[in-house]
């Protein structure tokens, strides 16, 4: 339920900020035309439905009729894109739904631009609770294989695309060597523990408080830190150190607090620091299983599910 509200809330910020370009502008005369998706056979078992629905979501959009842009309510299709986004999510790195997607929507340049808005929008903003690399790399790969961007216009999609294909779930994360307050240093490889939760973060950051608070006021979590089953990592990837020894006091002193001397992370681009706070959870052997998250919930769900 928390999620879904956070996906309203999202949806509701679209359609009364309105960020609108001249391609779906529409005259103020003019009904705006709306997207319906396709509905799952009525015989269908409602645990079907979902898998249908992945298939089938797009099959009523035409996407030849690129007037159909011009004239759509944009609130409404970025909200049935974001409903299409988490049906998906009942499997995060299945982003084979998504490229016959950005297939389909390949017809032409004024389509493919749209649905690459869409995804920006939607799966790659930093303040999207629906917020996934996995579905936006079909989208970058559509943009860069199409053959209507110059070079110029392929270097953001290109770097996105890097950016993006770091720290994959089901791969080991990106090693990092971090520095603590004493100078000593350590790397992420060389954390032992059952999981380790990479904690990156800023000192003056009012979401990285809440964070904090939520893992240390976390019954589940607590139990496992002082187990010895979880280990939190907390780095700190910029230059002033002024500001996090100044924060020194406030991370709990069963974590690792360090940050990343000489900022490597963000001069090898081997994290994703566009949005900070993020929470990467990995298992003993440094594979991920949450990317880039600040859903401590979610953190405990997955934990759970895997006993």
């Amino acid at each position: 339920m928390r999620r879904i509200l956070l996906i309203l809330l999202s949806l509701a910020a679209v359609a009364c900020g309105g960020r609108r370009n001249s391609a779906t502008q529409q005259p103020a005369s003019a009904a705006p035309r709306v997207f319906l998706p396709a509905l799952p056979p009525a015989a269908l078992p409602p645990a079907e439905r979902t898998k249908w629905l992945r298939r089938h979501y797009w099959d009523r959009f035409d996407f030849a009729d690129t007037t159909f842009l011009t004239e759509a309510d944009t609130a409404q299709l970025v909200e049935a894109y974001a409903r299409y986004v988490a049906l998906l999510m009942a499997d995060p790195t299945d982003g084979a739904p998504m490229d016959s997607l950005m297939r389909r929507a390949s017809t032409s340049r004024r389509m493919l631009d749209y649905f690459a808005w869409l995804g920006a929008e939607v799966l790659h903003d930093p303040n999207s609770p629906l917020r996934n690399d996995e579905f936006y790399i079909p989208v970058l790969r559509a943009v860069l294989a199409s053959p209507w961007y110059d070079e110029y216009e392929r270097i953001g999609p290109a770097y996105e695309l890097e950016t993006a294909l770091q720290n994959r779930i089901g791969e080991r994360a990106n090693d990092f060597r971090y520095t603590l307050a004493s100078g000593r240093t350590g790397t992420l490889y060389g954390v032992e523990a059952e999981y380790v939760l990479v904690f990156i973060n800023n000192p003056d950051c009012p979401m990285c408080r809440e964070i904090r608070e939520a893992i240390v006021s976390s019954p589940m979590l607590s139990e496992m830190i002082e187990r010895g089953r979880l280990k939190v990592l907390s780095i700190y990837p910029d230059e002033d150190l002024t500001a996090w020894r100044a924060y020194l006091d406030r991370i709990p002193q069963a974590w690792i607090n360090g940050y990343d001397a000489g900022c490597v992370i963000r001069a090898t681009n081997s994290y994703d620091l566009s949005a900070i706070p993020a929470l990467y959870l990995l298992d003993a052997d440094k594979r991920v299983l949450v990317k880039d998250s600040t859903d401590v919930l979610y953190i405990e769900e997955v934990i759970d599910r895997r006993g």
